[in-house]
C-alpha cells in the first residue's frame, strides 16, 4: 500500500470519528473495518495505532480500539495553545531565517499554491503541513519545533476537515501569502499576529462540529 493510499484511509476513519459517523465507545473491529474498505488488517491496526497517539481513538486490554470520546473544550483549549505556538514559532523564524530557510518556505508555499489552484483540500492539507513544519524548522527552536510539530498532529482531523469550509482554502491561502512575506521582510510582530490569527480562524470555522459533539455528549447524560 502507497503512502498516499494510506493517507486516505487513516483520514476516512479519522471523518468518521470526528463527525460522529462512529460514536463514542464504540468498537472498532480491524476485520470488520478491513472489509469496509478494501484492505488488509494491517493498514487498519497500523491507522488505528496513529489515531490512538491523537488521542481519537482507545486501545484497550482484551478490549481492543475503541472510538475515543472527544471533548469539546479541549479541543478548544488545544486550538489556543496552538495559536500560541505558531505565533512564537513565526516571530522566532522572522527573526532566524537562513537563505535554505528562506527557499524551503517559499517551496512549500508554491505546492499551496499548486493545490490550491487545482481546488484539491486533501492534498492542500498535506501541503500545508510541509508549509507550517517548514516555519517550525525556520524558528531555530528545536523543542518548539517538536511541541509544534506534536500538537499539530493532535489538531490534524480538525484542521484538515474545516478546509473543506466553503472558500476557506483560499482564505488560507492568502493568508499564507502574507505570514510568508512577515517573515521574510523580518518582521517579528507582523508574523506573530498573522500566524495566531490563522490558527484562531480555523477554530472559529469549526466550531460548528464542536458544537454538535458537545450537543451529542449532552445527550448521552
Amino acid at each position: 500500500m502507497s503512502e498516499n493510499t494510506f493517507h486516505k484511509l487513516r483520514d476516512e476513519i479519522e471523518n468518521g470519528i470526528v463527525t460522529g459517523e462512529l460514536e463514542p465507545g464504540e468498537r472498532l473491529d480491524e476485520v470488520q473495518l478491513a472489509t469496509r474498505y478494501g484492505v488488509s488488517r494491517t493498514p487498519i491496526r497500523e491507522a488505528l495505532m496513529q489515531l490512538n497517539a491523537i488521542g481519537l481513538v482507545d486501545i484497550r486490554p482484551r478490549r481492543g480500539a475503541v472510538v475515543a470520546d472527544p471533548a469539546p473544550q479541549r479541543v478548544f483549549e488545544m486550538f489556543e495553545v496552538m495559536a500560541e505556538m505558531e505565533g512564537m514559532a513565526g516571530a522566532y523564524a522572522a527573526r532566524r531565517h537562513t537563505d535554505e530557510d528562506r527557499q524551503a518556505l517559499l517551496a512549500a508555499h508554491a505546492r499551496c499554491e499548486r493545490s490550491a489552484v487545482s481546488n484539491d483540500t486533501d492534498t492542500y492539507y498535506y501541503d500545508n503541513e510541509v508549509f507550517h513544519r517548514a516555519i517550525y524548522a525556520a524558528s531555530h527552536s528545536g523543542f518548539l519545533e517538536d511541541q509544534c510539530g506534536a500538537l499539530h498532529r493532535r489538531l490534524r482531523p480538525y484542521r484538515r476537515l474545516q478546509l473543506r469550509v466553503r472558500n476557506r482554502m483560499k482564505v488560507s491561502f492568502n493568508e499564507h501569502s502574507g505570514i510568508v512575506k512577515a517573515i521574510l521582510d523580518g518582521d517579528a510582530a507582523a508574523a506573530r499576529q498573522l500566524l495566531r490569527d490563522h490558527v484562531v480562524v480555523q477554530n472559529e470555522r469549526f466550531s460548528d462540529l464542536i458544537a454538535n459533539l458537545a450537543k451529542r455528549e449532552a445527550k448521552a447524560v
